[in-house]
């Protein structure tokens, strides 16, 4: 009996596979740098285009004039070569993928660490670097070295203010910034029925966190109502007796709201062990955190109120914030004082659109707190969305109170 990772990839771990990839990826960041390399490759075609795409997430709008340059060749090339395109506020190239693209069982590589996010719809999806995607626009193909896998077992279900970022936060704090090192973390156990889409995807977001090579759910009941949404069908997948190499039990139930001190992810503290750190920013949004729900959520918090601190709200994509304008949920952030960014990455990676100031302090729903990762001299705790929510009304870092 096998694994998922050893189901889809075709092989028991530690063997090496060459695999068809289903779906391949790329943002305006890692495309550049591969087309450079697909290019050092002798520019020989592409394998088909149907399933390549070129996503403008990272620095869109351009921040200055060297980068439009470069998406402007980018644009041009993947237009011109009937790639599949998604221009300026089209959103985060993860939370696309998810939007009724990828299926239960395929193998999907993206030129970004967080590809691992697509596991949440019972895939193989994990990162790989420039080179490797200009390989892959070359062939359709990659190889794989088929991972161990560390089962993490889900029980119950989230009460009080906890929501699945601190679930999140709680693995990666047990199992270390290195201890899921080329392994794929299953998530499995009755708690997985209890669990939406959005989510699953929280959790297989922060997998590479622990040095994962993917997070993986088995698609279920959930799996296939949230596809069907989007006139995709897709079969369930059971899950076998399997071994693993290591196994973590946590019950949901358990579970209290989280903050990632920085300058790591693994290490955590509960909300209330730091409350009264003052604040310069929040940040809400992400491939983390800047779901439909995560908006909707936020909204109810801070209805009716004011935010104390400057407030940065990003939508995940398009399609998540023309549902935030249509049912309201924009209108309430904006009347509490926030400001709503284009939709895509935002000020994550540092690059423009609220970076920060030499000691300035943020607390953001993203997925890491490195040192200087979103401005030089600044300091990230990461926390879930009504943690965000409950600081940015007070303009320190406040535990939430139960919805």
């Amino acid at each position: 009996m096998s694994t998922l990772s050893e189901r889809i990839l075709g092989a028991p771990a530690g063997e090496y596979v060459d695999r068809k990839v289903d779906r391949a990826y790329v943002h305006d960041g890692t495309g550049v740098l591969t087309l450079e390399a697909w290019k050092r490759m002798g520019s020989r075609g592409l394998c088909d285009p149907s399933c390549l795409s070129v996503i403008f997430d990272h620095i869109v709008p351009a921040n200055n004039s060297t980068t439009a340059t470069l998406q402007h060749e980018l644009r041009e090339f993947a237009t011109g070569s009937f790639l599949q395109f998604s221009d300026i506020g089209g959103g985060i190239c993860h939370q696309c993928m998810s939007e009724g693209v990828v299926l239960p069982g395929e193998v999907v590589v993206g030129a970004d660490s967080h590809s691992c996010t697509l596991g949440a719809f019972g895939a193989f999806a994990t990162g790989v670097g420039a080179t490797d995607m200009a390989a892959i626009w070359l062939t359709g193909e990659t190889w794989f070295r088929v991972p161990e896998s560390i089962g993490i077992h889900l029980d119950g279900t989230l009460t009080g203010a906890a929501e699945a970022k601190d679930v999140a936060l709680s693995y990666v704090s047990r199992l270390g910034m290195d201890g899921g090192s080329y392994h794929a973390l299953e998530f499995i156990g009755k708690g997985t029925r209890n669990l939406t889409m959005d989510e699953r995807l929280v959790l297989c977001n922060l997998a590479v966190e622990t040095g994962a090579k993917a997070g993986i759910f088995y698609a279920d009941r959930v799996t296939t109502e949230y596809l069907a949404r989007y006139d995709r069908s897709a079969g369930q997948q059971v899950q076998e007796p399997c071994e693993y190499v290591q196994e973590l039990e946590i019950d949901l139930a358990g579970i209290e709201p989280l903050v990632a001190v920085p300058p790591r992810v693994d290490t955590t503290k509960p909300v209330h062990d730091l409350a009264g750190i003052p604040v310069d920013q929040v940040f809400v949004g992400t491939c983390t955190n800047g779901r439909y729900s995560d908006l909707a959520r936020f909204a109810r918090i801070v209805r009716g109120k004011k935010v104390a601190v400057r407030t940065i709200v990003v939508p995940a994509s398009r399609e998540v914030l023309g549902e935030a304008a249509r049912t309201g949920v924009l209108a309430d952030i904006i009347a509490a004082g926030c400001t709503i960014g284009t939709p895509g990455c935002g000020p994550c990676l540092g690059a423009h659109m609220g970076v920060l100031g030499e000691g300035e302090v943020c607390l953001s729903t993203a997925n890491r707190n490195f040192k200087n990762r979103m401005g030089i001299g600044g300091d990230i705790y990461l926390a879930s969305v009504a943690t965000a929510a409950a600081t940015a009304l007070e303009g320190e870092i406040t535990e939430p109170g139960v919805p």
